[in-house]
């Protein structure tokens, strides 16, 4: 019979139908789109997926059947962990630069799970095909389902699951540290940045961490009590949850990342000879990086609270003559047509309606608005709304409807963003009567 379904593996069969669906969408699409997110979204799916079949298909029956079976429990590469942490680190990277490519200078992050998998198919092939295929040789070990080969695979389990332990939290730290910058990035290019954070993402990634340091704990564990193995089972029902959760996490942030001009961590396209002359620092600049150096170097604040420090102590530097005109040019232009009501509008969009470099913008609003291009767009957007919440002819607006009326995208955003700037909730905002 192919498979014995009892209690435990019939619960574990929801989890690995659906990924095994999910995973094998994810491919097909990613081969039709040539979307290396939705290829290592897939990777990331199948490798939980697979996991938790080894469990369901050994309480199924296929460990204790004795023939071909359980041959297939000792070749295939059920737990592929080695290949999580580079998946996560490089998926990060996906979505957050549309120029990403997989080939041919980043896939040698999968080098440790490819060897893996490639010793796997050694054994398989040294077992099954020449030493009992071609010479003939009995499958001496577990009621004559396993080869010697098979036998090596097992010593290394210990060392692959230490570098598991090393890797993946490595791997886990570089995206978090590299979060920390895209989210700067997004204040520095995006006027509604909310969809493109990632937050489900980040927390999943929080989540796999702790999930591998249950992992750890129950491994000591075992060694001290020598725990029965349907212990084991409910980390691999948790361990589908999460995978559900990145699942309904993964897609959305497919779908949002291929909709939007992310070119995080790529190399900006040169600005003209003229622009490069425009972005030179001038020496009240170069004094206030130095300041933020030194700040960085002796302070034992965070970043943030240390460029918070210096910022509050040495007010934004005075615009340089030559770029005094473009400063001009944006408050006209902001005035003139109002790009801020447009929830999407980006840095590069605003920059080529003024006709200059999208570098040169960015140092125009920070240097002579003393602001990030999402703080600066949002202050004409909270201004409009401060308008109107004053304005009896929008009395009957709902607080949703004067935010989509002032350019916000949500009104989480737009709560968000108001109490920041004003210091109190659009709610708390005395409005007259229509």
């Amino acid at each position: 019979m192919l498979f014995q379904f009892g209690a435990r593996s019939a619960l574990l069969l929801p989890f690995v139908v659906p990924g095994a669906a999910a995973a094998l969408w994810l491919l097909g699409r990613a081969l039709r789109r040539g979307a290396p997110a939705d290829a290592l979204l897939a990777l990331l799916v199948a490798v939980p997926t697979l996991g938790i079949a080894q469990w369901m298909l050994g309480y199924a029956g296929w460990y204790d059947s004795h023939d071909g079976y359980s041959t297939a429990m000792f070749y295939v590469p059920w737990q592929l962990n080695l290949l999580l942490g580079p998946g996560y680190y490089l998926y990060f990277r996906s979505l957050t630069n549309q120029e990403f490519q997989l080939f041919p200078r980043a896939w040698w992050h999968f080098g440790p799970g490819l060897l893996e998998i490639g010793l796997f198919a050694a054994a398989a092939a040294y077992d099954l095909l020449w030493w009992h295929g071609l010479r003939g040789q009995p499958l001496s070990a577990h009621f004559g389902t396993k080869g010697p080969a098979a036998g090596w695979l097992e010593a290394l389990d210990k060392p692959v699951a230490c570098l598991v332990y090393v890797l993946l939290p490595a791997y886990g730290w570089r995206v978090l540290v590299d979060y920390r910058r895209y989210r700067r990035y997004l204040d520095d290019n995006f006027s509604d940045p909310e969809r493109l954070r990632f937050a489900g993402l980040r927390q999943l990634l929080v989540l796999q961490l702790l999930a591998l340091g249950l992992s750890l704990l129950y491994t000591a564990l075992n060694e001290v009590f020598s725990f029965s193995y349907d212990a084991a089972w409910y980390f691999y029902a948790l361990l589908g949850v999460l995978m559900f959760g990145l699942i309904v996490v993964g897609i959305q942030a497919n779908y949002a990342a291929a909709t939007s001009p992310l070119r995080f961590g790529a190399t900006p396209a040169p600005p003209d000879a003229t622009t490069q002359d425009l972005l030179r620092p001038t020496a009240a600049e170069q004094a206030l990086e130095a300041a933020v150096e030194v700040a960085l170097a002796t302070n034992p604040l965070s970043e943030r609270g240390v460029e918070a420090a210096v910022r509050a102590a040495h007010p934004p530097v005075e615009l340089a003559p030559e770029l005094r005109p473009w400063r001009d040019k944006l408050l006209a232009l902001m005035a003139r047509e109002q790009p801020w009501l447009e929830p999407e509008l980006t840095l590069a969009e605003l920059a080529h309606r003024l006709r200059t470099h999208p570098a040169l913008l960015s140092k125009v609003i920070n240097a002579g608005c003393g602001q990030n291009f999402n703080d600066f767009v949002n202050t004409y957007r909270v201004a409009e709304a401060r308008r109107k919440l004053a304005d009896p002819r929008f009395g009957h607006y709902s607080l949703v409807g004067v935010a989509l009326e002032s350019g916000f995208n949500s009104k989480s955003t737009f709560n968000r963003v108001f109490k920041k700037l004003l210091g109190q909730a659009p709610s708390e905002v005395m409005r007259p009567k229509a």
